[in-house]
């Protein structure tokens, strides 16, 4: 892997890791047009998520730090929500380590990525034309607000972990099955959006540290992995800090349609490649 493999590896994380397109099928993507190949590029690709989480960090540190005075027992409503994304987080966390192997063994192939994706983004666009739209309509009419962040409870939390488990299935996108389903319990698009990001945290914190203990050896025979892994991070920060305020925009103005349709495309793209046998891994 070279630097220039890295730059592009880490734009393409940062650019995908919150928008509810799948950063597993961009990157796979990715690492076949680069020709990258093995269990270092597939393990980087894991740790060098540590730079989106730390641009999340930043982009919500008014959250974080209520959070953190919350842990420390000075914001009632800060310990609130970080033991309600504790508990959102475990869901995913028990089903992830019992199905690891089954998952990389039957899921983590071409034609399941690429009908994840397919069938995501029409999920995605039923959803949008079905219900958010609707709802937001009968909202306004009846002059009534839809629920924030602040109205998380601990069922809401326990449900859009439950969601979170759907992410398991390579291709079908961590946040879209977090927004779908905070958007499902009657939260705001931009709401859901922000329980997504901030579920990040505990969850992509674990999959970075799990992934860096388990191929450490891997790291270690690859050539400049060190510096590689710091680059790849810097540039995933930077780009995933724009890409998660131009989400927010986006999605407040034209709702999760758009990405739904942008799905099916590359969906459809990566079929193609996979039933050719172009792509393989």
């Amino acid at each position: 892997m070279t630097f220039l493999d890295a730059l592009i590896l880490g734009v393409v994380e940062g650019l995908t890791e919150f928008l509810p397109v799948s950063s597993t099928g961009h990157l796979i993507l990715t690492n076949w047009i680069l020709g990258l190949d093995g269990k270092a590029v597939d393990a980087y690709t894991i740790v060098i998520q540590l730079g989106a989480i730390l641009s999340v960090l930043a982009l919500y540190r008014n959250r974080a730090g209520q959070m953190i005075r919350g842990i420390a027992g000075r914001d009632e409503f800060g310990r609130g929500l970080f033991l309600k994304l504790c508990l959102a987080f475990m869901p995913a966390a028990a089903v992830g380590l019992i199905l690891e192997d089954a998952i990389d063994a039957w899921l983590f192939n071409p034609i399941p990525v690429a009908m994840a994706l397919i069938v995501g983004g029409i999920v995605m666009i039923c959803v949008e034309l079905f219900y958010v739209r609707k709802r937001e309509k009968a909202a306004l009419e009846g002059g009534t607000a839809l629920k924030g962040v602040e109205d998380i409870g601990w069922f809401d939390a326990f449900l859009v972990g439950c969601a979170q488990c759907f992410a398991l299935w390579p291709g079908t996108s961590r946040s879209m099955c977090t927004i779908l389903g905070g958007q499902l319990r009657g939260f705001s698009s931009v709401a859901a959006a922000e329980i997504s990001f901030l579920l990040a945290l505990p969850t992509l914190g674990a999959a970075t540290i799990y992934k860096l203990i388990k191929e450490r050896e891997a790291f270690l025979a690859m050539e400049g992995g060190i510096p590689l892994i710091i680059f790849g991070n810097v540039v995933a920060f930077i780009v995933a800090f724009f890409a998660v305020r131009w989400f927010v925009g986006i999605v407040t103005r034209y709702g999760m349609a758009p990405f739904g349709a942008y799905r099916i495309v590359v969906g459809l793209i990566f079929l193609s490649l996979a039933l050719a046998g172009r792509i393989t891994f």
